[in-house]
């Protein structure tokens, strides 16, 4: 880690990194009571996750398109602002749904407009779709940027502290934002004196802000290869992801670990996101999802710390046989969790889990990097995204059906023993425990 704590980039990108990742937990504490406290309806609450979630899947293509044609800095900045208004506005919405005095604006003008909170609902909607269509083009930028501001053999390292240090304001974020609201005040029962809310979401807008002018230190490696080229830059958006997917097609081995993904995630990942709140419920409500989930939060923390500091000496097996072998144990931990009867092996189980994820994200972020030209980057890590985002939800959306036909201990356990024939399908069938590098395949 000592070279990294030298690179001035790593620096400026690390000190961004944390100040906007504890500006969006601001939000996002603050942004769900927003809604519940002006409606109390739940389906409005689920219409502004809807709002952000529905660009963000829908346009990432297009952006991982953009950053491999701008440079993931110039979309990344470019999203940093957009950001900051789209939260200077909010953070003015809730002034003025609080009873704050108004801003004059100049001479006659200013801003006397009183919000009902039908409009102001209105208005949220219009700023959630704008967040989530500005997250659509920050995270292939913000994915992309790492492998051209850092040398390449301290790559992995750089993902684990970076990532970790995400995974920190995670935990600490919320904890923050609780105490901010505490302080400041809420709303109570309808949003008045909600000033506690103005400012989790002024504080975001701040870190937008600042993180854009630490990013502005960043001096990235100039692009010397095929997206320098004129064709390149002038070529068409859709025809720019069509080549993405193309090259993700044609690159057998990362061909065979997206579909696995795929797969995976279309039929276990959305899953899990609905059962684990159900079976809190079952033990102790409320009190035991934030510590099982808290628990999966330390465990992915320790794993991607583990990754950082051991993973070029920590090699078992190959980068296939390691992802098939995590997978299927990750499987053996989820199958017994419908069967626990207290809050402590929920969260045994789940640290265990954390800690397994938390080590085989970076390497397969790594991979990633390290395997792609960095021309095509950008492209890459949205259909990688993709993957997750756009398939989770449909798994998701079944399970609640499917947990009127089975019992709960039954879901996990088949959710498990699935997630361990996929494992080892893949490793019986698929030549993904051949790979063994990140050495991307030569071309003609």
């Amino acid at each position: 880690m000592n070279p990294l704590k030298h690179n001035a980039n790593f620096k400026w990108l690390m000190r961004g990194g944390i100040v906007s990742a504890l500006g969006d937990q601001m939000t996002m504490i603050a942004l769900p009571w927003l809604v519940l406290k002006l409606t109390g309806d739940p389906l409005a609450l689920g219409l502004v996750i809807a709002l952000m979630s529905i660009p963000r899947a829908v346009f990432i293509l297009i952006g991982g398109a953009l950053v491999d044609r701008y440079s993931p800095r110039h979309v990344l900045m470019l999203t940093k602002h957009v950001n900051a208004v789209l939260l200077a506005l909010l953070t003015l919405l809730v002034l003025n749904l609080s009873g704050a005095p108004t801003m004059p604006l100049g001479g006659a003008w200013s801003l006397t407009v009183v919000l009902t909170p039908q409009l102001a609902l209105h208005l949220i909607y219009v700023l959630a779709f704008g967040l989530g269509l500005a997250q659509a083009f920050a995270m292939p930028s913000g994915m992309s940027i790492l492998p051209l501001a850092i040398p390449a053999e301290h790559l992995q390292a750089a993902n684990g502290m970076m990532m970790g240090l995400r995974q920190v304001t995670m935990l600490a974020g919320p904890l923050l934002a609780a105490g901010v609201l505490a302080i400041a005040g809420d709303g109570g029962g309808a949003v008045s004196n909600a000033r506690g809310l103005a400012l989790a979401f002024g504080f975001d807008c701040l870190s937008y802000l600042l993180s854009a002018w630490t990013l502005s230190k960043v001096t990235l490696r100039p692009k010397t290869d095929a997206a320098t080229t004129p064709q390149a830059t002038q070529e068409p958006v859709l025809r720019a992801i069509g080549a993405g997917l193309r090259m993700v097609w044609d690159d057998v081995p990362m061909r065979l670990c997206f579909i696995y993904w795929g797969t995976v995630s279309l039929f276990i990942g959305g899953a899990m996101q609905v059962a684990l709140p159900v079976l809190a419920s079952e033990l102790h409500g409320a009190s035991t999802l934030g510590i099982i989930m808290g628990a999966h939060g330390a465990g992915t923390l320790l794993g991607m710390g583990a990754a950082a500091k051991l993973g070029q000496r920590l090699r078992l097996a190959g980068f296939g046989v390691t992802i098939l072998a995590a997978d299927a144990i990750a499987g053996l931990l989820l199958a017994p969790m419908g069967m626990v009867h207290a809050t402590w092996q929920a969260a045994l189980l789940m640290s265990t889990l954390g800690l397994l994820t938390g080590f085989i994200q970076i390497k397969v972020f790594t991979w990633i990097q390290q395997r792609v030209p960095p021309h095509m980057m950008g492209r890459a890590m949205s259909i990688f995204m993709f993957i997750f985002m756009g398939l989770a939800p449909l798994s998701a959306a079944a399970t609640g059906w499917i947990l009127t036909q089975v019992s709960l201990s039954q879901l996990f356990l088949g959710g498990g023993m699935i997630l361990v024939l996929f494992a080892a399908s893949a490793y019986l069938f698929t030549p993904i425990r051949s790979i063994v590098s990140a050495t991307p395949p030569t071309t003609p």
